[in-house]
């Protein structure tokens, strides 16, 4: 059918029903209808030879032909033409078994109105279109299951088969009919198979399984989808299966898994280890970054992958990286200390091998590198040599102290002798044996000092009360020193008793005050202060000098100019100063490490440029009555809350957390500000508590509180610093920080802060 032209030929032998369909069909005007009428079957036949039909109207009683025949005749020769049966009111039984042998449809004569006959041509037409495409896509269909690895069958609900299209590789068609998997594959397989099958004729909802199969050719792999078979009543009358031989594929699947689980067993191995490890092509380009590169560096590997090592590892055109870099292309590796900076800006100092990495042709292709981080070990190994180093000056300078007392012994007691030897030199002699036993007595001062510092003081020691000595300093100075320098004590009614020389500890503090004072040449503010303290282990594992137990801390803090790091290495070296020609002999600060040193205790100093600094004087305490024991200084453990620890030092992070950890905390680590307040953000409602560090990379601690303070304005906060001068504790304290946490901090001070703002 073209357009809305219909062909029809009409086999009738009845002129009035042949002229009565002409006239109903002259009144359709939905349709143009194109009328070929004939009167025999022959004709039909040689009709349907030269042309094509759209559709015929056929009536079984012709002169030619009679009865069923008639339609067995006709559409042996119309295969693709529709035939629409024409028949009588008392013959509709025979019309009935027409359609039964295949045709569209059957009209009765006398009950045939335009529309009825249009409409019935048309579903005769497309019916017999749709019965054509069929059987096209049927024999597509067929051709494509010939030469394609897909087999098809049918099961009835015993599970036998019962129609079977390209086999199993193996059997036959007739091998496989009328029998069940139990007769013809290995019990295990048809086992599962059955299961399989019996689910989707039970449930009858399909499925899709990968199944293998023990065939005479050896085991293979299937994919199987297996659907329920339902007859007209939708009742499950078996099962539909197609499976699809993906025996290569798994051998392939099989080999590559083997070698991702080989790949990912290589890829942990890397991961665990805490060394940084990373791959370079020869243009500088990372090709590979594992978590302990991550860990160290602070970067992703997904930031990294792709981009120039250059530009993110080094601050600037590394000397040392270029020998390296030579020496591995020359000689295939190369071992030596890098500096290296993190993605927060922090330079780390990294024992680094490299090693050249060559492709199957022998050619250069990569660079391996593997880092350890050997920072905090340079640390330890700068306070170890300081301590040798001074060590070493201390013997150096006791031997001279020795040579010069056996000098100075003979002068002194000349000087002393000569004016009982002349009493009757004049006066211009006798000032000048003063002045020779003066300057003898000075020269005796300072090899003493020397002594100090060389091999300790030993002196008289007694238990005693520093906050007496602390508040007899403060006196005199406050009426020496320069009126621009405010004076102020801070020192609580149960600090604890030390043993010691109260001269020697005098002069410590004197030598620390004076120090002070020369750093404040336009005024500013020193404050001395103590307070009791408990060194816990931890603590002890930061700090070479010190070990576990009670100590008293004599702070002495200006807000003066600060002293750089390079001094800071050199400051308590005998004879080094910074101070002009005349006015400083260098032995001030070696005098108080020595002192310190002789009552079992140590120094430390915080300083900063432009800010001041912060000496502190850590002395043994003794168990006297006012001492109280450790036991009365623990706290309370936590309940499971979460702490925000926030501190860019590694070993503070590990120290702190560990701490916590043990004392029924949950912690969570930022290496700087920024990362801190992402974290906030992503967990303030389980984030209890907040133990910031002031002096951070990247972002300021103060600016970093404030803004978790725009988060959560109800933000519980601990402040840390190593160095925090009074105008720059007061800017933390405005911030609505609940309270301040001095550095080194042990497990009891930290518990107890935490305690303090979790209450």
């Amino acid at each position: 059918m073209a357009g809305s032209l219909i062909k029809v030929l009409l086999v009738e032998d009845n002129p009035g029903d042949v002229f009565l369909l002409q006239e109903i069909l002259q009144e359709v005007t939905t349709v143009q209808v194109e009328l070929q009428p004939v009167e025999r079957l022959s004709e039909a036949l040689e009709y349907l030879a030269q042309d094509s039909f759209d559709v015929m109207l056929l009536d079984l009683s012709l002169p030619d032909s009679q009865g069923l025949e008639t339609f067995v005749r006709a559409t042996r020769k119309a295969k693709a033409t529709p035939i629409i049966v024409l028949t009588g009111i008392n013959d509709e039984t025979l019309a009935l078994r027409a359609m039964q042998e295949g045709a569209q449809d059957y009209l009765v004569k006398g009950q045939v109105n335009g529309d009825l006959l249009v409409r019935s041509m048309r579903y005769a037409i497309e019916r017999q279109s749709s019965e054509n495409a069929l059987r096209q896509s049927e024999e597509r269909f067929r051709v494509a299951l010939k030469n394609s690895p897909i087999f098809v069958f049918n099961q009835d609900k015993n599970l036998n088969y019962t129609w079977v299209y390209n086999p199993f590789p193996g059997w036959t068609v007739e091998e496989m009919l009328g029998k069940d998997d139990f007769a013809l594959i290995p019990t295990k397989d048809a086992q599962r198979l059955t299961a399989i099958k019996h689910s989707v004729l039970s449930n009858g909802i399909g499925t899709r399984e990968e199944v293998s199969i023990t065939t005479p050719q050896g085991t293979r792999y299937y994919d199987l989808t297996v659907e329920p078979l339902r007859n007209e009543s939708q009742e499950i009358i078996g099962i539909t299966c197609a499976s699809i031989d993906i025996s290569e594929q798994q051998a392939a699947l099989h080999e590559r898994k083997l070698a991702e689980a080989k790949i990912r067993e290589q890829a942990a191995l890397l991961d665990i280890t805490t060394d940084a490890i990373c791959v370079r092509d020869l243009e500088n380009l990372i090709l590979f970054w594992n978590q302990g590169a991550e860990n160290l560096y602070g970067w992703q590997a997904e930031e990294t992958l792709g981009r120039n090592v250059n530009e993110f590892l080094y601050n600037e055109a590394s000397q040392e990286v270029q020998v390296a870099l030579l020496n591995v292309i020359t000689k295939g590796k190369w071992q030596g200390e890098l500096t290296k900076v993190t993605k927060a800006g922090k330079e780390v100092l990294v024992a680094s091998r490299w090693s050249l990495v060559r492709d199957p042709q022998g050619q250069p292709k990569s660079i391996l590198i593997v880092d350890t981080d050997i920072t905090e070990k340079k640390h330890l190994e700068s306070q170890l040599f300081r301590a040798q180093r001074l060590e070493s000056i201390g013997t150096l300078a006791s031997g001279i102290a020795h040579d010069l007392n056996n000098i100075l012994t003979p002068i002194l007691a000349g000087a002393q002798l000569l004016p009982l030897k002349f009493p009757d030199a004049d006066e211009r002699t006798q000032r000048l044996l003063e002045i020779l036993e003066i300057n003898a007595r000075r020269g005796a001062d300072l090899v003493k000092q020397v002594l100090s510092f060389a091999r300790g003081v030993e002196g008289k020691r007694i238990t005693l009360q520093v906050r007496h000595l602390i508040v007899e300093v403060s006196k005199i100075l406050k009426e020496t020193f320069p009126k621009s320098i405010e004076i102020s004590t801070d020192i609580p009614h149960d600090l604890w008793m030390v043993s010691g020389d109260s001269t020697q500890l005098h002069q410590v503090l004197m030598n620390l005050c004076v120090n002070a004072r020369d750093a404040m040449p336009n005024g500013g503010t020193l404050t001395i202060s103590a307070e009791n303290l408990w060194l816990d282990e931890n603590y002890a594992q930061m700090n070479l000098e010190a070990q576990e137990g009670l100590y008293i801390v004599i702070t002495v803090a200006d807000t003066g100019t600060g002293i750089s790091e390079e001094v800071l290495d050199r400051i308590f070296e005998p004879f080094f100063t910074t101070k002009p020609v005349g006015q400083g002999t260098g032995l001030g600060l070696s005098t108080v490490i020595g002192i310190t040193k002789s009552h079992g205790g140590f120094v430390n100093v915080y300083s900063e440029m432009g800010r001041g600094t912060n000496f502190k004087v850590y002395l043994p305490a003794v168990g006297e009555t006012e001492t109280p024991i450790p036991e009365d200084l623990t706290t309370s453990i936590g309940h499971g809350e979460l702490i925000l620890i926030v501190d860019d030092e590694a070993a503070i992070q590990d120290i702190t957390r560990i701490s916590l950890e043990t004392h029924q905390y949950q912690t969570m680590i930022a290496g700087d500000g920024i990362e801190a307040i992402a974290l906030y953000a992503k967990y303030a409602d389980k984030i209890s508590a907040v133990l910031m560090d002031i002096m951070l990379p990247s972002l300021d601690g103060i600016i970093a509180i404030r803004t978790l303070q725009k988060i959560n304005p109800q933000v519980k906060i601990i402040a840390t610093s190593g160095l925090m001068s009074k105008s720059r504790l007061g800017e933390v304290m405005n911030t609505g920080t609940q309270t301040f946490l001095p550095k080194p901090y042990t497990i009891n001070e930290l518990l107890l802060a935490l305690h303090k703002v979790l209450k």
